[in-house]
C-alpha cells in the first residue's frame, strides 16, 4: 500500500477488510484452541503433541498475531 491519504469509500473498505482479517485470525485461533483441548482430553484421537502444537498456535493466533497487526494497521501518527 502507499502511503498517500485515500479518500472516504476506500478508507471504509480497507478499514471494513481490517477489521475481517482480524476477527478472522482470532476466530481461526479460538477453533485451534477448541481442537487443541478436543485432543488433549481424548476426543480426538491424536498424539498429545499435536495437541500441544495446535495449543501453541492457537494462542499466538488469537493474542499475539491480532495485536502485530492492529499496530501495524494503526492511523495513529501517520
Amino acid at each position: 500500500m502507499s502511503d498517500q491519504p485515500i479518500g472516504g469509500q476506500q478508507a471504509e473498505a480497507a478499514a471494513r477488510m481490517r477489521f475481517f482479517i482480524i476477527s478472522g485470525t482470532r476466530l481461526i485461533g479460538a477453533v485451534l484452541v477448541m481442537l487443541a483441548i478436543m485432543v488433549l482430553i481424548g476426543t480426538l484421537d491424536w498424539p498429545d503433541y499435536a495437541g500441544y502444537i495446535l495449543l501453541g498456535i492457537g494462542l499466538v493466533d488469537s493474542f499475539v498475531i491480532p495485536q502485530i497487526l492492529i499496530r501495524r494497521w494503526s492511523t495513529r501518527g501517520r
